[in-house]
């Protein structure tokens, strides 16, 4: 059987309201297993226009007794002008408790990374999570990520299996806690992705090549879904802490979840104007995670942050290989610390994190290193939230950013020395690793000390003497060589702010 869905807007469509704009067609209907065997298929087709809703909504009627549901679905790929957005269809699944924003009906997500997927109560596609299929109206969830001006045709095929379910699977996720070395600089990646979502990695294999790179933590960071954190436990060990989170994916920027607790889950279908950003922040954080919008000024279409900082506990500045965007990034951040400093207010760390999907991209690269009282979830999103950190492009990099006043006071990455105004305040950074790069200490003036090239050896201590009412605080960064121009080279390695004085 086959039907058509001409999908254009005010045909049987249904708004919905707090989320997103959204389209729900006519339904997709099979006969009881009695009436049409083992196994039934439909197919269903229509088009949708440029200009669609953000997500468009494909009842289907599950009768009683289904096994498994299987869906595959394709759409046109029509040859469009250079700078004209073509074709994108992202794809997933809400069960019987219905597609409310929020709501309890998630079932799954792969986004345009697969072009079928199946659930069963044991068993499911990477993305998607494993249950039983109960009587009642589903719904495939469509993303018209981007519509060509010729219109987006597509066609869906469902496949329900009948008989007696698999045996329920029971989730088993990694611990909360690693081996250690006590209070100490741990580093770690808290954006990456498997094959749970457009990644092409295992769980197994990003955990080999997260030791390999020298981390201690990871965070599961998949678009759209938690489905990967029953899939960690295996992977994870005295020497490799697995956060659990997601990777937020709206329309108006993505938003790293870290460390929440198993098997949240965090919706993704609003936009910036619809006010909904508040809601699941605070969603994240009664999970006990921290709120990460990740590369803000991205160029790919719906990457670039439009929610405001005002929600995060931290900002993803460095994405992967470093480039102007990250550059951007890195500068928009330094003026929020300026104002953080005019206006007496709190601030927002820095981090950063590889956004690893698939060969050639590197684990680590580049890794957040957090100050940690151990190795524990709940230790090191505090040294996270603290800014007791700094990143760098590899493991082979270490920093110690310090700053002392004149009778022993002494303050770190993320802390605050506090001495008067006028009180002479002797700043630190020791640098391994980092072979023929410079130095910048940067502050709320700007760029004011510039070192030479390190050595080959790539170690070096810088000293520089200032006082708080010159500087109200002080970050460092280590650059490559600069290719040509006037632009500033690559970064090595940047720190979170020593903050000078009382306040």
């Amino acid at each position: 059987m086959c039907e058509e869905h001409q999908a254009g807007i005010g045909r049987r469509a249904v708004f919905l309201t707090g989320a997103a704009a959204a389209l729900t067609l006519g339904s997709v209907s099979f006969a009881s297993a009695a009436e049409g065997g083992r196994r039934q298929t439909r197919t269903v087709r229509g088009t949708l226009s440029p200009g669609a809703p953000d997500f468009v909504y494909v009842p289907v009627e599950v009768p009683d007794g289904v096994r498994e549901i299987k869906v595959a679905y394709s759409y046109d790929r029509p040859t469009v002008p250079a700078g004209t957005t073509g074709n994108a269809l992202d794809i997933g699944i809400f069960d019987e408790r219905g597609t409310e924003l929020g709501g309890r009906g998630f079932r799954g997500w792969s986004g345009g990374a697969r072009t079928e997927f199946f659930l069963r109560a044991d068993d499911a596609t990477p993305g998607y999570l494993p249950g039983p299929v109960r009587e009642g109206t589903w719904h495939i969830a469509l993303g018209p990520y981007t519509v060509a001006p010729q219109g987006l045709s597509y066609e869906i095929t469902v496949t329900l299996t009948y008989g007696e379910p698999g045996r329920a699977v029971r989730p088993v996720y990694p611990p909360e806690r690693a081996k250690g070395r006590g209070r100490a600089w741990y580093r770690g990646d808290c954006h990456l992705h498997s094959w749970h979502s457009d990644g092409r990695r295992t769980p197994a294999e990003i955990a080999a090549l997260a030791r390999a790179a020298g981390l201690d933590f990871i965070n599961s960071s998949e678009h759209n879904t938690h489905s990967a954190h029953a899939h960690w436990a295996d992977a994870a060990g005295d020497d490799l802490l697995v956060l659990l989170g997601e990777e937020v994916t709206t329309r108006n920027g993505h938003v790293v979840a870290i460390g929440t607790d198993p098997g949240t889950f965090v919706d993704w279908r609003y936009r910036a104007r619809d006010n909904r950003f508040g809601r699941f922040a605070r969603h994240i954080r009664r999970a006990g995670g921290l709120v990460v919008p990740a590369h803000p000024h991205a160029t790919c279409i719906g990457c670039n942050w439009k929610f405001g900082f005002g929600e995060a506990d931290a900002v993803e500045v460095w994405n992967g290989p470093y480039t102007p965007d990250d550059e951007v990034a890195l500068a928009d951040w330094d003026g929020m610390l300026v104002a953080s400093v005019r206006d007496g207010r709190g601030w927002i760390p820095a981090m950063g994190g590889s956004d690893a999907h698939r060969d050639p991209d590197v684990l680590g690269r580049p890794q957040t290193v957090v100050l940690a009282d151990g190795l524990t979830r709940e230790a090191v999103l505090d040294g996270i939230r603290a800014g007791r950190s700094y990143v760098a492009e590899s493991a082979a990099v270490s920093l110690a950013l310090t700053a002392s006043g004149g009778r022993g006071e002494h303050a770190g990455i993320g802390e605050r020395l506090r001495v008067d105004q006028d009180t002479p305040v002797t700043v630190r950074l020791e640098v391994t690793g980092a072979p023929r790069c410079t130095v910048r200490l940067v502050t709320d003036q700007g760029v004011l000390h510039t070192t030479s090239p390190l050595p080959v050896s790539g170690a070096g201590v810088v000293e520089w003497r200032t006082t708080p009412s010159y500087a109200a605080y002080v970050r460092a960064e280590l650059r490559h060589e600069a290719a040509a121009g006037p632009l500033p080279g690559a970064l090595a390695a940047f720190t979170n702010p020593v903050f000078l004085g009382r306040r």
